[in-house]
């Protein structure tokens, strides 16, 4: 399994597309339109298959969303993007040696590491908050595959991932609850197409609702396999699609596109 997309919702358009082509100078790999009244535009810093990459939900009923607590922060390698953003006049503020804080439209919040790109992943992490740390690192790992790099008691944060080269996640526990508001997002991972049987006989086994048994959707050579999360973990659900030699596992919220 691997990271490799992160969704959210996006009121302004415009603004939205400023921020992700000219500031971060990330390209439009590809997009959807949707009957449902919606664009989806996938944008990333590399191929999708191989970095992590942004996916942009446009909703042409809807103007703004109300943040939750869930997505905390999305970490970028890049002295192009400080770089960018300064030229623009795209507001930063300088939280350390050669670290911005940068917020997309909508509030979004993004730390740029004034560094050059690396050859490989530029997303160094995404940060999620979970109001169950101990579940949310067990679902990870006894799901995901994902390993424990590093952890901080004090913080109470844990960084988690596949290997060195790739995308972590960091999941931050919080008091209180996760609030998973209309501006709610996905992680979405990949693994073999092979896995996808035995992660759902996993999820049965473990007593976790799947809500879509694994099946094959309209898109040629796509399967499914849609699992709920439990409350306060970082995600309210576990979804994975497959594509031509890969499988998407994402954590989603439920009820898209209201």
């Amino acid at each position: 399994l691997a990271l490799r997309s992160a969704l959210h919702f996006v009121g302004d358009r415009s603004k939205t597309v400023t921020f992700y082509s000219d500031v971060l100078a990330m390209t439009i790999l590809r997009h959807k339109e949707l009957e449902e009244g919606c664009n989806k535009p996938m944008v990333g810093l590399g191929p999708e298959y191989d970095d992590l990459v942004a996916e942009l939900i446009y909703n042409y009923r809807v103007g703004e969303y109300r943040l939750g607590n869930d997505f905390l922060s999305l970490t970028l390698q890049s002295s192009q993007a400080v770089s960018n953003a300064k030229l623009l006049g795209w507001p930063l503020t300088g939280v350390g040696k050669g670290l911005y804080m940068a917020e997309a439209p909508g509030g979004y919040r993004l730390y740029l590491v004034d560094k050059e790109q690396p050859p490989t992943d530029p997303v160094q992490k995404v940060c999620l908050a979970g109001s169950d740390l101990q579940e949310s690192i067990h679902g990870c790992s006894s799901l995901l595959g994902t390993k424990v790099k590093e952890g901080n008691k004090e913080k109470k944060t844990v960084l988690m991932g596949f290997t060195e080269t790739q995308c972590k996640l960091e999941l931050h526990n919080i008091f209180g609850t996760v609030d998973h508001v209309p501006a709610f997002g996905q992680i979405a991972f990949s693994c073999p197409r092979e896995q996808l049987a035995d992660l759902e006989a996993l999820m049965t086994k473990g007593n976790r609702k799947i809500l879509t048994p694994l099946v094959s959707l309209d898109a040629p050579g796509k399967a499914c396999l849609d699992s709920p999360g439990k409350p306060g973990l970082p995600w309210e659900g576990l979804v994975s699609l497959d594509s031509p030699g890969k499988a998407w596992l994402a954590w989603t919220p439920l009820g898209r596109l209201g």
